[in-house]
C-alpha cells in the first residue's frame, strides 16, 4: 500500500515539474518574443507600416516551449553534453534556432492557406519571408537562446542550485557551504 502512494506521489511529482518546466519556458520565449515583435512594430512603424502579431508570439512561445521539453525527453541535443558547457549550449541553442525557422515555415504557409492564396501560394509566401530579415531574425533569436541553453546546461551539470541562486539567495548559499556567500 505504501509503495502505491509513493507511486502516486511520484507521477504528481514528475507531472508537476513538467508543468512548471513548460510554463517557465513559455514565459522567458513569451517575453523574448513579444519584446522582439514590439521591435519590429516600432521599427516599421517608423515607416508608417502597422504590424501587430502579438498573438503568434504567444503562439510560437507554447509551440516551442513544448518542443523543447519533447526534444529535451528524446535526448535530442545529448550528443555532445561530454564536452565542455559551450559546446552543447551553442549545440542546442543552434538546434533550437533551427526549430523556429520550421515553425516559421510551417507559420508562413498555414497563413498562404488562410488567406486563400493555395498550396503554390503559400509555399510563394514562405519563399518571399527568407531575406535580410528573416536572417536578421534568426541571429537575433540565436543570441537570445544563448542564454537560456547556458543556464539550462549548468543546471544539467551542477544541479537545481544553480537555478536558486537567482531566486533564493540564503538558501543556495547555505547549500553550497560557502561561509561568504551566506547573507546574515
Amino acid at each position: 500500500m505504501n509503495t502505491m502512494n509513493e507511486k502516486k506521489k511520484g507521477w504528481k511529482q514528475k507531472i508537476l515539474h513538467e508543468l512548471k518546466s513548460y510554463w517557465l519556458l513559455v514565459l522567458y520565449m513569451a517575453i523574448f518574443f513579444g519584446v522582439f515583435t514590439t521591435y519590429r512594430r516600432l521599427l516599421l512603424a517608423h515607416y508608417g507600416i502597422s504590424y501587430a502579431d502579438y498573438g503568434i508570439s504567444v503562439i510560437r512561445a507554447l509551440v516551442l516551449g513544448k518542443v523543447v521539453l519533447v526534444a529535451e525527453a528524446l535526448r535530442l541535443g545529448r550528443r555532445f553534453d561530454e564536452k565542455p558547457l559551450m559546446v552543447p549550449t551553442l549545440y542546442k541553442t543552434f538546434l533550437f534556432v533551427v526549430c523556429v525557422a520550421l515553425f516559421d515555415i510551417a507559420e508562413g504557409l498555414i497563413r498562404g492557406l488562410i488567406h486563400g492564396l493555395g498550396p503554390m501560394g503559400a509555399v510563394d509566401e514562405v519563399m518571399s519571408r527568407f531575406n535580410y530579415e528573416w536572417l536578421s531574425r534568426a541571429l537575433v533569436i540565436f543570441f537570445a537562446f544563448i542564454p537560456l541553453f547556458g543556464v539550462r546546461e549548468l543546471r544539467r551539470v551542477l544541479g537545481k542550485g544553480v537555478t536558486d541562486i537567482f531566486f533564493r539567495r540564503s538558501s543556495s548559499a547555505e547549500a553550497c557551504g560557502d561561509p561568504a556567500l551566506k547573507t546574515s
